[in-house]
């Protein structure tokens, strides 16, 4: 090649390639995944299996879970890791689905599955979708548990997971039942049938921390002291005043899915201080005592329903009384036909809650409606309906810490990554979706994209060289311009 091209080409090639974005670091920080949401809706013909005629049975939400449109399961509160560098993505999702079906002449049930926190796993353009399983067995009927089973294979199509910062989205990606989820699944299904698309946003952090080098304090620790006065070790208190506390309550899920759906058209409120936990509402600010296992405390806030067809009922002043293990919920209720205070809405078991690290808790303690509460509804529901099941903490001492919400993380921009419309059954007929949010209004061109594009333009500016050079007249022997 003469010298002159030679030299043309080294300045192009050093001119383009400086212009590449620059590469992340091979030994990139990982960044945190803390906050967000996965919805899938396991597979919607068991849904219907389930509910329908054959098996009579019915689902329930456990640790927050919550329902989105028809069919379709939200879990919260993401944690995990992301390398932006590989692509590497782990997050672990709060929440659980516990169906049961077939029910037996001694109410047990031949179909008793639960799926709980769900965990996207990708790595090297493979995703996985693990699950927690205590399923029967159709034919033994022994119950199993197992933690973490690859339930399902992710189609990413292509998708390139690096580069990516503020929130990962990832939509309609097709899930595949492997071989270990088909045992799991208590041999419904076969292996390689194909489950509803997995959908998840997660919000990722700064890059994780190393591990602390603090102590953590032992059981031989000084003693606190109580703010009440009495001598505190490790948070645990024997009674006291309430310092603090919640309780958290759906009051019932197809109530909330009656009030949203096509029929009352219709939404909640949250005013004084309530909070909506996706699946269930907060009441905050507790007040009362307890003492010996009993409790009396009252809390904040109030939930408004309303809608078409005269729907209109408000609920506030909650207050909770345990005595004996029995608890109750009582609020104050106003609507169209009903404007009463403290009104026993539901009972509960709560056995004899006592206090570890400072906090009296139980969590989705089952609940049931009474006679004065089926009332309150309006008669929607007759009295020993089973409500959403009831938690409730309180703190007896200043430093103890309440349950956190669920924490559905940002909300995903639609524009970003747009979800198609679920059809029944797994539709794997639409490409997976990706989104990861990063700083400035253009998202980075992959470097590989990059790289080939500006080669590309390299080669044609030689070509074009070399025509022209083909052109000229040949140079003599003699020419000192000859390379």
């Amino acid at each position: 090649m003469p010298a002159r091209l030679r030299a043309l080409l080294t300045v192009v090639c050093a001119v383009l390639l400086g212009a590449l974005p620059t590469a992340p670091a091979a030994h990139a920080e990982s960044r945190t995944v803390q906050g967000g949401r996965l919805d899938w809706g396991i597979r919607a013909s068991f849904q219907s299996y389930v509910t329908g005629p054959v098996a009579k049975g019915s689902y329930s939400l456990t640790q927050g879970a919550a329902t989105v449109g028809g069919s379709t399961f939200r879990f919260h509160s993401a944690t995990g890791t992301y390398d932006p560098a590989t692509g590497a993505f782990r997050a672990a999702f709060s929440g659980g689905v516990h169906f049961l079906g077939h029910r037996t002449s001694d109410g047990a049930h031949q179909l008793d599955l639960t799926l709980s926190r769900p965990t996207v796993s990708v790595s090297g353009g493979t995703g996985t979708l693990h699950v927690d399983v205590t399923s029967r067995a159709k034919d033994t009927g022994a119950v199993t548990t197992s933690r973490q089973v690859p339930f399902a294979s992710l189609s990413l199509g292509g998708i390139d997971m690096r580069g990516g910062d503020g929130t990962v989205t990832l939509n309609n990606l097709p899930a595949t039942l492997t071989a270990e989820g088909a045992r799991s699944f208590a041999g419904y299904y076969t292996a390689g049938t194909a489950l509803d698309p997995v959908s998840l946003s997660a919000d990722v952090g700064a890059a994780a921390p190393s591990p602390s080098s603090t102590p953590t304090r032992t059981a031989e620790s000084p003693a606190s002291e109580d703010t009440s006065g009495g001598a505190v070790k490790d948070g645990a208190v024997k009674d006291g005043a309430v310092k603090d506390g919640a309780v958290d309550w759906g009051v019932r899920r197809t109530f909330r899915e009656y009030v949203t759906g096509d029929i009352a058209d219709g939404r909640w409120t949250l005013t004084a201080g309530a909070q909506d936990g996706g699946a269930l509402f907060r009441f905050p600010g507790g007040e009362g005592t307890y003492e010996d296992g009993g409790l009396t405390a009252t809390f904040k806030g109030t939930v408004r329903f309303t809608g078409a067809h005269g729907l209109d009922l408000t609920l506030g002043g909650v207050r909770v009384a345990v005595k004996d293990g029995t608890g109750t919920l009582y609020a104050d209720v106003r609507s169209p036909d009903v404007e009463e205070k403290k009104v026993p809405l539901v009972t509960f078991t709560a056995g004899r809650p006592k206090p570890a690290d400072g906090l009296v808790r139980f969590t989705e303690a089952p609940a049931r409606l009474t006679e004065r509460g089926a009332r309150a509804f309006g008669g929607m529901y007759p009295a020993g309906t089973e409500m959403d099941p009831v938690s409730l903490a309180v703190a007896l001492t200043a430093d103890a810490h309440l349950p956190a919400l669920p924490d559905l993380g940002s909300t995903p921009t639609p524009g970003a990554s747009p979800r198609p419309t679920r059809t029944a059954g797994a539709d794997t007929s639409a490409a997976p979706v990706a989104s990861t949010a990063r700083g400035g209004d253009f998202p980075a061109l992959p470097v590989s994209l990059a790289a080939g594009a500006l080669l590309s333009a390299a080669a044609a500016l030689v070509a074009v060289a070399l025509r022209r050079r083909r052109a000229r007249p040949a140079a003599s022997p003699g020419d000192p311009n000859q390379g």
